[in-house]
């Protein structure tokens, strides 16, 4: 159901407007006095105004094609090949529009490889999903095809407005939304080239439509086309067979897909405050009198509202020796000082260092240039006598540093032979201790949320896309004031941030206790990097090119045919139709899901999903992984360094990227043969450490249910211990179908997993579920108190916390919209498990790091991958870092059941296991 009272996510089809706003332009040619067109601009700009009058409190998402070839283009190579090239008059104000987008605040999407249609549709599928009403703002009669109860399209160039809604599509083209792929697919698109079937117009198709129904039925009842009443009818069904691939080839290239793989879904999507500066300057070269006198008066109705920024400050850029020491001795008497870095990469084991800035009071901050060698550079100071100066200030653990992320920092200056100590303060943990749900964390977006500030965007000085300066090639009339700002609003944020969590104990808790001490570990983990057999990561890939291809080939001796085994559609067709499985699950559209999940459910039954879902895994193995991790090896390690993030997960949980160590597949064969590219050097093994059970073990904690904390008390076996509780038989007459049953109840009601859910997953009937879920509340009555309680408490701030004071807010949990207060509700009887379990091996890594630094001990930490650590250890100290490890881990946290720590050892990553 949708939340009415919430306001619609706006998609606006930018490419649809563009060549609409040209062409309506056109006979009026509106140019500047220097001669520039710019009729499309206003037109675009206009219809994007009004948007922003009608639908003053939505996210409009303005969404424009990507140059190049899509993959319609591979699935038919005339498409759209009779489009004329943009008209000459068009391009260059392309990019003007883009800008003013930017300005007024909207997100701007443009993703390869789909067309804007594609991305829409996605995004509109996906706000449906979540209980959000879309308006599409376009044009294009394709979009039609998208219409539901909860998708309206709308054409801002009429005047009226157009609306159609599914009333508004059967009044214009006869048919319901459904059938409109089925339409352009019989009748086709000259502008796109869509072939359609010769012969067959709009009247044939709308009467063939309303007659027999889709392309499906259609071809299903072939010999009933002679009795429809429209002319040719009689020699109709003859084109119609003779056409039959291009009619379904028409109706896979009219398709909007709907599963587009994007960065940002609908939740990611917000308006930022409108850049009213940045508008005057782009209506000032437009030569827009009317909207630049609206903007230079501040005529509310016609503009988005933002403060101006109260923020006055005095940067220097600091060339001369004398004045870089004035500084210095400003830092050192300050006790506390904003410290940020320039580099040239953001990779941190690559990055060489351009630049420091500092700040010690706000709006009183310096920056240091030593790297940029642009042509014409001025001098400046060299990097030896810069860093060689500030080495002793920034290893000084009693002068206190604050930065945005200064776990890169860190690592950079680390690769500079500095040891940066006296970490106090960091921003970016600082708003996500004291709310990880709030919004990103990164200094633009806390300049916006705390201080009302626009910050200078990078891309405002470096440019954009392949031409983009690396920072040692900006003029320092242009760096200057940029890397002293970060110092400046590093400083006022943390002045902003840091009273709230000092008066709240258990938030200042986690920041100085748990996330603040891990910033060092990190860095020094992420350094560390892991020994990778590309060797073997290189057969592997071949192996499973092998097996694909092979895969591929016993698919089509399946289905009696080839097709492609990415197609939902002819995916469909196979499975459905030629091969009569029963459908399980439809689409949005009413066309049967081909999703994962359903496949998986129907391989228990049928050979080709069972092929196929064993097929994509495969594939995505090969692509993400073995074919990937050989290429982010570093050149001068010889090593793989992963990025970790502490302010991203809701729950405390660290994420890390290039590579994502957290998705690398454990349940297949395949996906644990991964870990065995994952090595130790000669005279070294891999260790692994893993908590067992943890977040069951924290539920018996948190609940205090008698069962569970005997269960885990008595050293029993959990899942067979609650499969004994919930079927009523002894330990020893469990089976391993109990067991398996127990298990995904344990862990499905962590989850907050319905009975649905849950006989969807035991492939049992619901009724089934629900008595299994009874018996287990009946046996374990402290876990429906603790859910009890934890909803109602929840319900009543807002938020939940962890074990250690984490707060973790569930702001949907008082919603009027049922589907999402029970989203909620599940997060936050969860929630607590995860948070606690996130706070428990971060406590475990700081307490790790320290103890092999007072130990000092060769043996380091390599990775954190979920509840687990792994480490290199040098064979002569294999005893003490196993029983070190284990010891460390276990006192991590204290709770009413054992803390038990698995550790393992092997050559490689998943001997260890």
């Amino acid at each position: 159901m949708s939340d009415s009272s919430a306001a619609p996510l706006v998609l606006v089809d930018g490419s649809s407007y563009l060549y609409r706003a040209f062409h309506a332009m056109y006979k009026a040619d509106l140019r500047t006095s220097a001669g520039a067109p710019v009729g499309a601009v206003r037109g675009v700009t206009a219809m994007l105004r009004r948007l922003l009058k009608d639908y003053p409190e939505s996210c409009i998402t303005v969404v424009f094609d990507a140059k190049g070839k899509t993959f319609r283009d591979d699935m038919y190579p005339e498409y759209k090949a009779q489009r004329p090239p943009m008209p000459d008059d068009l391009r260059p104000q392309v990019e003007p529009i883009h800008k003013i987008i930017k300005a007024m605040g909207m997100p701007l999407l443009v993703i390869e490889g789909v067309e804007a249609d594609d991305v829409i549709g996605t995004l509109a599928y996906q706000a449906t999903e979540q209980g959000i009403d879309v308006i599409v703002s376009t044009g294009d009669k394709d979009m039609a095809q998208l219409v539901n109860q909860h998708v309206t399209l709308i054409n801002t160039m009429k005047d009226p407005v157009e609306v159609m809604d599914i009333a508004g599509v059967k009044g214009k083209f006869g048919l319901p939304p459904e059938l409109i792929i089925d339409y352009l697919a019989l009748m086709g698109d000259k502008v796109d080239n869509i072939p359609g079937v010769p012969g067959v117009g709009e009247k044939t198709a709308l009467a063939l439509l309303q007659g027999l129904g889709g392309l499906d039925s259609i071809y299903a009842n072939l010999d009933k086309v002679c009795e429809l009443e429209f002319r040719g009818a009689k020699t109709m069904h003859k084109k119609l067979e003779d056409n039959r691939e291009l009619a379904f080839l028409s109706y896979d290239l009219a398709t909007i897909k709907l599963d587009v793989e994007l960065e940002q879904g609908p939740q990611d999507l917000t308006m930022e405050p409108e850049d009213r500066d940045q508008l005057l300057a782009l209506f000032t070269e437009l030569e827009f009198k009317t909207w630049i006198a609206e903007i230079e008066e501040g005529d509310s109705k016609h503009s988005l509202s933002t403060k101006p920024s109260k923020i006055q400050a005095n940067y220097t850029t600091v060339y001369i020796e004398v004045d870089l020491d004035s500084w210095l001795n400003k830092l050192q008497q300050a006790g506390l000082f904003a410290f940020d870095t320039e580099t040239t990469s953001l990779d941190y084991m690559q990055a060489e260092l351009v630049g420091v800035s500092f700040a010690v009071n706000a709006g009183e901050a310096a920056y240091v240039p030593f790297g940029h060698d642009y042509l014409g550079a001025p001098d400046q100071l060299s990097r030896d006598l810069v860093l060689a100066k500030l080495k002793p200030l920034l290893e000084d653990p009693t002068l206190g540093k604050l930065g945005q992320n200064l776990k890169y920092d860190m690592s950079v200056l680390a690769r500079h032979g500095i040891d940066m100590r006296g970490i106090t303060y960091d921003t970016m943990l600082e708003s996500y201790v004291a709310d990880s749900t709030a919004g990103r964390h990164d200094m633009d977006s806390l300049a916006e949320r705390y201080l009302d500030h626009k910050c200078i965007k990078f891309e405002e000085i470096a440019g954009k896309g392949a031409g983009q300066l690396t920072f040692n090639q900006i003029p320092l009339e242009e760096a200057g004031p940029y890397a002293a700002e970060d110092a400046d609003i590093t400083l006022r944020l943390h002045q902003q941030l840091w009273p709230a969590l000092e008066q709240d104990n258990s938030l200042k808790s986690v920041f100085e206790e748990i996330e603040l001490p891990l910033v060092p570990v990190l860095s020094r983990i992420e350094r560390n990097g892991a020994l990778l057999d590309a060797r073997l990561l290189t057969e592997q890939s071949q192996e499973l090119g092998r097996r694909i291809a092979k895969l591929q080939e016993q698919a089509y001796e399946l289905a009696g045919e080839e097709f492609n085994l990415a197609s939902p559609k002819q995916l469909g067709v196979i499975l459905f139709e030629k091969l009569g499985i029963p459908v399980l699950k439809k689409t949005a559209k009413g066309a049967p899901s081909t999703k994962e999940e359903v496949l998986q459910e129907l391989a228990l039954d049928y050979p080709l999903p069972k092929l196929l879902l064993e097929h994509r895994s495969l594939s995505k193995l090969k692509s993400t992984y073995t074919d990937k991790l050989p290429t982010l090896v570093n050149p001068a390690s010889g090593r793989i360094h992963t990025s970790y993030h502490q302010a991203v997960t809701a729950t405390g949980r660290l994420s890390s990227s290039d590579p994502n160590l957290q998705n690398i597949p454990v349940r297949t064969e395949e996906g644990r043969r991964i870990r065995q590219a994952f090595v130790a050097p000669e005279g070294s093994v891999i260790v692994a450490a893993d908590y067992s059970q943890i977040e069951l073990r924290i539920m018996a904690h948190l609940s205090r249910d008698d069962g569970l904390l005997k269960a885990f008390g008595d050293g029993l076996d959990v899942h067979r211990a609650t499969a004994a509780e919930v079927f009523g038989v002894d330990l020893e007459q469990v089976t391993s179908e109990q067991r398996r049953s127990a298990k995904a109840i344990n862990f499905g009601l962590i989850y907050g997993m319905s009975a649905f859910g849950l006989g969807r997953q035991l492939h049992i009937g619901r009724n089934q579920a629900q008595e299994y879920i009874d018996l287990y509340f009946a046996r374990y009555p402290g876990v429906q108190r603790y859910m009890d309680e934890t909803r109602a408490s929840a319900a009543e701030k807002g938020y939940v916390e962890t074990l250690f004071g984490r707060r973790l807010h569930v702001p949907e949990i008082n919603s009027s919209n049922g589907m999402r207060r029970q989203a909620a509700e599940r997060t936050a009887i969860n929630a607590p498990m995860q948070g606690t379990a996130a706070d428990i091996i971060k406590r475990a890594m700081t307490a790790v790091d320290q103890w092999l630094n007072d130990e000092e001990l060769a043996s380091k930490v390599i990775m954190q991958v979920h509840d687990e650590l792994v480490l290199e250890v040098p064979r002569r100290e294999l005893d003490a870092a196993k029983e070190g490890l284990q010891q460390k881990m276990a006192a991590a946290a204290e709770l009413s059941v054992p803390l038990v720590v698995d550790v393992g050892q092997g050559n490689n990553w998943e001997e260890a296991h």
